[in-house]
């Protein structure tokens, strides 16, 4: 019997080699322009375009257009938890709009008593951490904790005194409660959307099992269950006729999944593609046979559960090792980006804070790899695209309806590709920038750079704290590098 090896700084240093080359590998790259399938985009792009538009339109009717920006960043915390049934929803929400809100006057504070950039910067990398702490704790899906420090570090340059920290609080909260009605909505008309969305996400996984075979059954699995939680936590009483529907489609998924081949799953397929395509229409009816027989009930789940039953769970998340382990990465790496980025005189360094945040965000190693060159890509092309824009010398209304389109496409297309996504985001953050004070090309450029720096360091620091189980993600790209990188990509996958 093998006696497990111990591991040395020799092999770590050979791990993070591996682990380096991945970044610069074909497939690293090729994975990063993928473009997947995307769930129903088109209902919740619009729903965050309108927010954002109200937003936006209140700061420029009420003289205070220097504000909207953080206005518009609260009414973003409508494009948070879209998978999330609307209980769940309400209460998560609620605590995403505080959350911009505090952030926005946290950074106004900072500007506001004068520190310097250092002093800045050190706090924005511990409130970036903080901020990664609470949001993965507690599954606050969506644009990630990169939007609260992108709200602090506009405040930090915009407060100059009491008054402005009070302004950009107070718009800050004004989006933020925008947002929260705008996502709320859909509950008065549509109040089953979510659960027959994550039905239709469990079918498309099952039906995807006859190219995928046992590789993809654990995701079909775990999608089953999260269709399961979500009919159960969307429990409103106009749900009820609907609910057996769901359950049945479920039932049959589920016995696919156990019948343990999935050679003869062709037959049920295009049953599945069928059903999955009705429960993704935005109407009340669908087209699916009521069956007669007796399914499995979702579980019963109490009231104050259905709002609040995340919390207990987030709590004991909180000293999860690995959400810890993240949390110091994410706060080292964006000291060290916006540290690099000052010390170079870059104009605006705590975007370099940002784009390392906005990196180690991945789930995985390779994860982060590919977000990074995603958003390097992204924001080169969105600076091109905000040059052509500051150029036009646009005023604030028609600059109004410019980043409302960019943040609805950017809503449209960020499921099925982050670099596309990043190429409006980068745009649209820009003109944001743009709103309470004038700015030129350079900045678009000032970006390219800080970006640049943050997903570089970003990367080392994922890959000089590279986890065990991370390394299990190198194995697929070793044909592909020289003989020396691919030596050192192997022991990266190697069990020790």
């Amino acid at each position: 019997m093998l006696r497990p090896r111990r591991h040395t700084d020799h092999d770590r240093l050979r791990y993070t080699g591996g682990a380096l080359a991945h970044s610069l590998s074909a497939s690293a790259w090729r994975e990063s322009l993928e473009m997947r399938r995307a769930d129903p985009t088109v209902a919740v792009a619009i729903r965050v375009g309108v927010a954002t538009l109200i937003a936006l339109i209140g700061g420029g009717l009420l003289g205070h257009p220097e504000v909207a920006g953080f206005a518009a960043l609260g009414a973003l915390s409508s494009a948070f938890l879209r998978y999330e049934p609307f209980p769940r929803l309400a209460t998560k929400l609620a605590g995403v709009g505080l959350g911009v809100m505090a952030f926005t006057a946290f950074g106004a504070v900072l500007g506001a008593v004068g520190l310097t950039i250092w002093l800045q910067i050190l706090l924005l990398s511990i409130a970036a951490g903080v901020s990664f702490w609470l949001l993965t704790a507690f599954r606050i899906t969506g644009p990630g904790p990169v939007i609260l420090i992108f709200a602090a570090a506009g405040a930090a340059g915009f407060a100059d005194s009491a008054a402005d920290v009070r302004l950009a609080a107070a718009a800050a909260a004004s989006g933020s409660v925008i947002g929260w009605i705008v996502a709320m909505l859909p509950a008065l008309s549509h109040p089953q959307s979510p659960a027959r969305v994550a039905v239709a996400r469990a079918l498309a996984s099952v039906a995807a099992l006859e190219s995928q075979g046992s590789a993809g059954v654990t995701t079909a699995r775990q999608n089953i269950t999260r269709a399961r939680e979500v009919i159960a936590l969307g429990g409103d009483r106009r749900m009820r006729s609907h609910r057996h529907e769901l359950l049945a489609l479920l039932d049959a998924a589920e016995k696919t999944v156990d019948g343990g081949s999935h050679d003869t799953l062709s037959e049920r397929r295009a049953d599945f593609h069928r059903f999955e395509a009705e429960l993704r229409k935005v109407r009340r009816d669908i087209d699916i046979p009521r069956s007669g027989t007796p399914v499995r009930g979702a579980r019963r789940v109490s009231r104050t559960d259905k709002f609040f039953g995340f919390f207990g769970e987030g709590v004991q998340r909180l000293s999860d090792r690995a959400i810890v382990i993240g949390v110091a990465r994410v706060v080292i790496a964006s000291l060290l980006a916006g540290g690099i980025a000052a010390a170079l005189g870059m104009a605006h360094p705590l975007w370099a804070t940002m784009g390392a945040m906005a990196t180690l965000q991945g789930a995985n190693y390779r994860h982060t790899v590919q977000r990074a060159i995603q958003r390097l890509i992204g924001n080169a092309l969105g600076a091109v695209l905000a040059v052509v824009l500051l150029v036009l010398d646009l005023g604030y209304w028609p600059l109004v309806v410019v980043i409302v389109v960019l943040q609805t496409v950017t809503e449209m297309v960020v499921t099925r590709n982050y670099a596309l996504a990043s190429v409006f985001v980068t745009a649209m953050a820009l003109m944001l920038t743009g709103l309470g004070s004038s700015i030129g090309p350079d900045v678009a450029a000032g970006r390219v750079g800080d970006t640049l720096i943050g997903v570089v360091v970003g990367v080392i620091v994922a890959a000089l704290t590279i986890q065990r189980g991370d390394r299990a993600h190198l194995t697929e790209v070793t044909r592909e590098l020289p003989r020396s990188s691919r030596e050192c990509a192997t022991e990266c996958a190697r069990v020790s």
